[in-house]
């Protein structure tokens, strides 16, 4: 079975574009083809130490992460969407996001999400519940 999820930031009520310098200092140094990267990837492949992997594409609007493995990887995902600032849509159609981002959501979209001070694998698993794979 294949899990994936997408990240989105909003500014004003709109998508916000992926910093990508952000992208790169967190998935770079677990990029598990590190001599096919180039400086305008918008395409990972990581694997953490723990040889758990996901698949990370980069788009104009948002993230999407594609079968992530139990382990250590979702450390680097959950990691990733905090630093970035953007919201996980949970597969319920929940947003989890952080509190700072409440006044940037397009108008009702803050019906369907809960708000936490951070991102952190903990919260993660707490509100994707029964929609969360095995992370560990």
């Amino acid at each position: 079975m294949s899990y994936s999820l997408g990240f989105y930031r909003f500014l004003d009520g709109e998508p916000a574009k992926p910093d990508m310098d952000v992208v790169r200092a967190v998935l770079s140094p677990c990029d598990a083809a590190p001599e096919k990267a180039a400086e305008d990837d918008t395409e990972f492949w990581i694997r953490a130490a723990d040889g758990s992997e996901a698949e990370v594409f980069v788009f104009d609007s948002g993230i999407g992460v594609e079968r992530p493995q139990a382990g250590d990887v979702w450390k680097i995902i959950i990691d990733l969407a905090d630093r970035l600032g953007a919201g996980i849509v949970i597969p319920d159609g929940t947003l989890l996001c952080r509190e700072d981002m409440r006044g940037h959501l397009p108008e009702g979209l803050e019906i369907d999400a809960v708000f936490v001070p951070e991102i952190t694998l903990e919260v993660f698993e707490r509100v994707a519940g029964p929609f969360s794979p095995p992370l560990t």
